[in-house]
Formats: C-alpha cells, sequence, structure tokens
C-alpha cells in the first residue's frame, strides 16, 4: 500500500508562486510515474502535470505550460509542483498521484493523496 501525503498548498495573489510537495511513503513500480490533478469546485479532476521515475517523460497541460514545472527526488520519494505566475482559475484542490506508466488519465493512477487547497485571489 502506497500513501501520498501532499503540502505546500494555501492562498495566494494573483501573479504569486507557491510549491506543492508530494511524499511517497514507499518506492515501489508502482510509483514510477507520480503526477498531480486538480480539481475545482463544481468541475471534475483534471490532469496537470507527470514525471517518471527517471526524471523525464514530463507531461503538462496546456493551460499550465510555461508557468508550472513538475520535478522529483527519487531517493526522498517526493514530487514537486512549482507553480509560478498563478491566476485566480488555478483556485482548486490540488492532489498528488502515482501509478505505473506516464499518462494524463486518472484512470492510469492508482494511488491518490487526499488533496491540498490552492486558492488564487484576484
Amino acid at each position: 500500500q502506497v500513501q501520498l501525503v501532499e503540502s505546500g498548498g494555501g492562498l495566494v495573489q494573483a501573479g504569486g508562486s507557491l510549491r506543492l510537495s508530494c511524499a511517497a511513503s514507499v518506492r515501489t513500480p508502482w510509483t514510477n510515474t507520480m503526477g498531480w490533478f486538480r480539481q475545482a469546485p463544481g468541475q471534475e479532476r483534471e490532469f496537470v502535470a507527470a514525471i517518471s521515475r527517471s526524471g523525464g517523460g514530463e507531461n503538462y497541460a496546456d493551460s499550465v505550460k510555461g508557468r508550472f514545472t513538475i520535478s522529483r527526488e527519487v531517493v526522498k520519494n517526493t514530487v514537486y509542483l512549482q507553480m509560478n505566475s498563478l491566476k485566480p482559475e488555478d483556485t482548486a484542490v490540488y492532489y498528488c498521484a502515482a501509478g505505473l506508466r506516464p499518462s494524463a488519465t486518472m484512470s492510469s493512477y492508482d494511488y491518490w493523496g487526499q488533496g491540498t487547497q490552492v486558492t488564487v485571489s484576484s
């Protein structure tokens, strides 16, 4: 069983930055890929970014390209999401996820964190 614990959410003004962290309890093949999704009120959960264990295979949603950067520290079993130039529309609960293969599809991920709130004020 893999547990994912997110941290780093909060309230920030538009144009500001936040860095989210997600620590996995164990290192297994099921954490080969780690990703971030988000869900705004009344909306479906959507893909944000993903990265493979090697640090390659980065993939981003079009809405965050050029503003968000995903990275990971394999030794620490931790993945990060650096969010810059934040916009009010980035407001959502951000979820960390882990799975075997890089994907932008929720069903490809086997483990999920509890989520961390990010609120961007205008």
